[in-house]
């Protein structure tokens, strides 16, 4: 294979990080192991870092490195005779040729990872892991746990995944089981759930590049170009929902000239786009929700009525509690607190003790005057989160009414 001698440090490491996913989406397909072929990539990866410096990149970089995989897991399957018959039809199957430049399976491999044998954690664990190039450490810091407790998560998807189909499968559930897979790892990246701060931009930032290459291979698709647009929409704020000591600063009360520009304007081409490409899903309906905020200079002007109407669109194609919630709070800003508080009552069993129930009612009793009964659900609300910004600024709430 040709050797270029233009390989530079400073690079090096960014395309071994782009070319990863392809190759281990090469390999897999190839070898239909998902574990063996992650370790080889990684000792491919290994050798490049090592030989490339040195020797020069080759001019089929990602040719060299699917081969070098591939050779490297035929090494292993022979060694390994315990694992005899997989490793023997392994064994038997040619390396993949030189030109494979154009092919790219990184899309493969990402409906792989969102296998729906998978649960929600284990497969968004497994993506950060194989298609995000994130490493376990990181992945583990990331949900703030022990890095033996992720690695032993990720190695349970992998082997739930043998001898899973490697094929993108068209099929419009797994599609939206990719889209939901993607959407809880934007939502943990820019709300996390525990800890103590309010964002983990890793998350987020990961989770729109991918949805920006599952809309490269699928651009008419109107809930992906819907999820880009309600993900972008939803970025844009990030820089203004923390003041200089971390602290939560709700929507209303944002420096709106902090919003990301260039995502606003992106993510509202994006939403109209996506909200004229029937069928008409749950993703284009956030977006243009999400759109609706983002394009008015103070929170006063935001167009209340319209959104109102999106989310009973939107509960009735969803039904989530969540979505019903939001809902209750449109309906307080366009008819008043007392609208919103009837429209929270049937969400006592659905929602059953979770914070976001109660800190929503705090909210629309001090709308309604009622500082009381408000600074009472601000305090339930905080004992029931685990996100530490969000806990101070409900109590901070309740102090301010007490």
């Amino acid at each position: 294979m040709p050797i270029s001698r233009t390989s530079e440090p400073d690079d090096l490491e960014d395309l071994l990080r782009e070319l990863t996913p392809q190759v281990l989406g090469a390999v897999v397909r190839w070898s239909g192991d998902f574990a063996a072929a992650e370790d080889a990539v990684q000792e491919a990866l290994l050798a490049a870092a090592t030989t490339w410096p040195r020797d020069g990149r080759p001019d089929k970089p990602k040719a060299w490195l699917i081969q070098t995989a591939s050779r490297r897991l035929i090494d292993e399957v022979r060694q390994q005779q315990a694992r005899r018959r997989r490793e023997e039809r392994a064994a038997l199957r040619d390396v993949p040729s030189g030109d494979v430049e154009e092919h790219d399976d990184t899309l493969r491999l990402l409906f792989l990872c969102c296998h729906p044998a998978l649960t929600p954690a284990s497969a968004i664990a497994l993506t950060l892991r194989a298609v995000g190039g994130l490493t376990t450490a990181e992945i583990a810091t990331a949900y703030l746990v022990p890095e033996a407790t992720m690695a032993q998560r990720i190695s349970r998807a992998k082997q739930k995944l043998k001898g899973a189909s490697f094929a993108v499968d068209a099929d419009d559930a797994r599609l939206r089981n990719v889209l939901h897979v993607l959407y809880l790892m934007f939502n943990e990246g820019y709300t996390s759930t525990s800890g103590p701060e309010l964002h983990r931009s890793d998350l987020s930032t990961e989770a729109i590049r991918l949805v920006r290459a599952v809309r490269t291979q699928l651009p008419a698709d109107g809930q992906v170009t819907g999820l880009l647009a309600l993900m972008l929409l939803t970025d844009a704020r990030r820089a203004a929902r923390t003041g200089v000591d971390g602290e939560l600063i709700p929507l209303a009360e944002q420096d709106r000239t902090r919003w990301n520009g260039e995502y606003i304007t992106e993510g509202v081409a994006l939403a109209v786009e996506a909200f004229e490409t029937p069928p008409l899903g749950e993703y284009q309906l956030q977006a243009a929700i999400a759109a609706l905020h983002d394009e008015v200079d103070k929170a006063e002007d935001t167009d209340w009525p319209q959104i109102l109407g999106l989310y009973g669109l939107l509960e009735t194609l969803s039904g989530n509690p969540m979505v019903k919630l939001n809902r209750a709070i449109a309906a307080a800003m366009v008819d008043g607190p007392d609208a919103g508080l009837q429209l929270l009552e049937p969400l006592d069993e659905e929602l059953a003790d979770h914070y976001r129930l109660a800190a929503t009612r705090g909210h629309l009793y001090e709308m309604r005057g009622d500082h009381e009964t408000a600074a009472e659900h601000f305090r339930t609300a905080a004992r029931g989160t685990t996100s530490l910004p969000e806990r101070d600024y409900l109590l901070s709430k309740a102090a301010q009414l007490s």
